[in-house]
């Protein structure tokens, strides 16, 4: 990776967002399909509850990178990636090319970037790792052909941050971002995992040209949707499709606490077998960002928590090419997805968790237990 001058100035976004729509809180339906699925986790042990993900081999994987990466960092450089847990910078996300806390890429040696990339993979698939180095180089290909370049595309401006101790048995948490990721995992007792919000972009979503020529990095994410779209008749795309102009930009933006929206577009019930499995497809191709294990802990809990809870909903034009929007809510997350700037050539996805961001649910039961 080549390295770009740095730029004084508060790097600003060109991503133009639009008056959000505000999220509508229902606190008796929100109680009772909490409820609901209290009820039905007493009989699946293994999902204690929707967020409630026991992944101890892999938080103990992540513990032991974390460990050989920091071990060789210098003071100054470790004053600069650590955190103490109850930090505020850990709440403090985004996915505009801005200033941040923590230690970049540009700032390791070749030894440490290596070690700092190894400890990424323990927290991502295969797949998810693919995709979010893709991203990172896709800053290169931004520089390319933005002939004004003000914003100092930079593949290496991607920043680490540790948030309390690395410990197989403790409470600690790490963070990875940059322009167009944010990957925020939260490890709790050493073994209960929460792995939002995150945030994945692609711009430009398809490569014309250059080395990446042909590129998409986010292709499931668009092209899963559009197979349940095509698979829609006439009735089905009436209650789909609730806007016919797609929002600028992710609705949520980079809020620290989201509540449920408005349910928009249709709901699993009134979709057939096949549909319904397409849309589990499209579910899982955000789970399956994560480690197999807790992927496969995280599509349990939504199948518990009954599919047909699970609302999708389109805005927008429905052909390639054109600007489009899509959200899938269930009663305890949220995805959403925007193809709206750079003429329809630029990604917005994000999984969010209503009680689940940085871990609050756990750390909530863990603190009551402490207490107890």
């Amino acid at each position: 990776m080549s390295v770009a001058s740095e730029s004084n100035s508060l790097l600003i976004s060109s991503d133009n967002t639009e008056s959000r729509p505000k999220g509508v809180f229902m606190p008796t339906q929100f109680r009772l399909q909490w409820l609901l699925l209290s009820f039905t986790c007493l009989f699946t042990p293994m999902v204690a509850h929707a967020h409630e993900i026991s992944s101890p081999e892999t938080a103990a994987q992540m513990a032991r990178a974390a460990g050989t990466f920091l071990s060789a960092l210098s003071p100054d450089q470790l004053k600069t990636v650590e955190f103490t847990f109850e930090d505020k910078e850990r709440l403090d996300w985004h996915y505009v090319p801005r200033n941040r806390s923590g230690l970049a890429l540009k700032d390791m040696s070749d030894e440490q970037r290596i070690l700092a990339l190894e400890f990424l993979k323990t927290g991502l698939s295969p797949k998810g790792y693919w995709k979010s180095t893709t991203i990172i180089k896709l800053e290169a290909v931004l520089r390319e052909i933005e002939t004004w370049n003000w914003m100092g595309r930079d593949p290496e401006k991607y920043f680490f941050s540790f948030f309390g101790q690395p410990s197989d048995t403790g409470t600690w948490g790490w963070r990875v971002e940059g322009h167009h990721l944010s990957l925020n995992i939260t490890v709790v007792r050493g073994h209960l995992v929460a792995t939002a919000p995150r945030f994945l972009g692609a711009n430009p979503a398809l490569v014309t040209k250059g080395e990446l020529n042909g590129m998409r990095t986010l292709a499931g994410e668009e092209d899963l949707a559009r197979k349940i779209l095509k698979s829609m008749n006439q009735k089905q795309l009436q209650k789909t499709v609730f806007r016919d102009r797609a929002y600028s930009d992710i609705v949520t933006g980079s809020d620290e606490v989201v509540p449920p929206l408005d349910l928009a577009g249709i709901s699993a019930r009134d979709l057939s077998a096949a549909q319904k499995e397409s849309l589990i497809g499209l579910i899982d191709e955000y789970l399956s960002m994560m480690p197999s294990e807790i992927g496969r802990q995280r599509m349990a809990a939504i199948r518990n928590n009954g599919l047909d809870q699970v609302h999708f909903g389109w805005a927008g034009s429905i052909e390639p090419g054109q600007p489009h929007y899509y959200r899938i809510q269930g009663a305890t997350f949220l995805v959403e997805y925007d193809n709206v700037q750079n003429s329809a050539n630029h990604i917005h996805t994000v999984w969010r968790d209503f009680d689940g961001d940085f871990g609050r649910d756990l750390l909530r039961e863990h603190y009551r237990a402490e207490h107890q």
